[in-house]
């Protein structure tokens, strides 16, 4: 096996995992109700055949970002979004975006809340409530890709970091698209 093929066989592995691992964390963790983000998290990576370059990505929906890093609420920050860079009320979101996909989401779960005489309210004020909510006090960061990336980042073999001597700053940079 040459070199170019050892370094695109460890790239398939650390991509295989990376995937299996961020697509577990979402089952575990409930975020799994439409398997949208699920179902979008693709690995590609290329070696280059003169063994001098690579290129590798992680691609998935623009909101896995947010479930990964966390958002911090208009009024307090969640557990573990502190060093998150999204925030809830700088007006750059789609206005009324939020509430609109939980909306959503409160009609896959058929989740309804009760009022003060015990009548279902409608999936409409239920989404609001949840919605003003979660702008309030942001959403705690789940880490779901990016610490199986810490991981299977120990785990690639010293000669591919070796061989482009990589940091794991050069890697994450590498993963975005």
């Amino acid at each position: 096996m040459s070199r170019d093929q050892r370094i695109q066989a460890a790239l398939d592995r650390f991509g295989k995992y990376l995937v299996q691992q961020a697509r577990s964390n979402l089952t575990k963790q409930n975020k799994n109700v439409s398997k949208g983000l699920y179902d979008s998290i693709q690995w590609n990576a290329k070696a280059a055949k003169s063994g001098e370059s690579f290129s590798a990505s992680l691609s998935m929906l623009p909101y896995g970002e947010f479930q990964d890093k966390g958002v911090k609420g208009k009024e307090g920050t969640p557990k573990g979004a502190q060093n998150s860079p999204f925030r809830f009320g700088t007006g750059t979101g789609k206005k009324g975006g939020l509430t609109e996909a939980i909306n959503k989401w409160v009609k896959a779960r058929r989740f309804q809340f009760r009022d003060k005489k015990g009548k279902f309210m409608s999936y409409d004020s239920t989404a609001f409530l949840i919605s003003r909510s979660i702008y309030r006090k942001g959403i705690p960061a789940s880490f779901f890709y990016s610490q199986p990336f810490k991981l299977g980042f120990q785990k690639l073999p010293s000669e591919i970091v070796e061989a482009f001597r990589l940091t794991e700053d050069d890697l994450k940079a590498f993963t975005r698209k």
